[in-house]
């Protein structure tokens, strides 16, 4: 049986806004792929929003979403990041930030306000980040010497398969990237094949 061997990203950074009585909730979203770039992001708001009441945020990072984390920033426990994480969630993304930086207008929205603005401003920014679906893969490197380089071609050619590079020195190799759901067969192939030695790059 195949597995799935798909996510998806959002197609650009974006930026949203609202307002609930008084309250303004500027939304911000990123393509992120590590916690580094997360916290450069995060930084980035900080400075050009010091005066703000919260900086709450969620992301969602890698190809099977293994890592998601959400953050309240002094908001009531899970009145914030919780909604924003969930409006990632429910668009099936993986490697966004999504950052609401909110301006307090003077009145007090309750929990269920919260969660309700924080969950629409992040609603609201996603909708603008589009969408994009993208193949797992596993990256592969095959060698052979000179006289059968035909035959990487012969058992590429069953597969969908990215070149990622070609070089010539004592042997050829090509450096590939292969659709998660495929891996089993080329592995099975690869090793029926004694003219091409394949290494997996993890």
């Amino acid at each position: 049986m195949l597995f799935s061997d798909t996510y998806n990203e959002i197609t650009q950074n974006a930026e949203a806004s609202l307002r609930e009585r008084g309250s303004k909730f500027l939304a911000y979203s990123y393509i992120v792929y590590n916690e580094l770039e997360v916290k450069k992001q995060l930084n980035e708001l900080k400075s050009k929003y010091p005066d703000a009441t919260h900086h709450c945020y969620a992301y969602v990072i890698g190809q099977g979403s293994e890592a998601q984390r959400a953050n309240d920033d002094g908001e009531p426990s899970n009145s914030a990041g919780r909604p924003i994480l969930r409006a990632i969630l429910s668009k099936q993304l993986t490697n966004v930030l999504v950052v609401v930086v909110r301006y307090f207008g003077g009145t007090l929205l309750g929990i269920p306000g919260l969660i309700e603005s924080y969950g629409a401003a992040a609603a609201l920014v996603l909708n603008q980040s589009g969408k994009v679906e993208k193949m797992m893969e596993e990256q592969f490197s095959m060698k052979t010497d000179f006289q059968h380089e035909q035959e990487i071609h012969r058992i590429l050619n069953h597969f969908q398969v990215r070149i990622l590079n070609r070089e010539y020195s004592e042997k050829v190799q090509y450096t590939i990237a292969i659709r998660k759901n495929q891996v089993m067969q080329f592995e099975k192939m690869t090793n029926d094949s004694y003219l091409v030695d394949v290494k997996n790059n993890l």
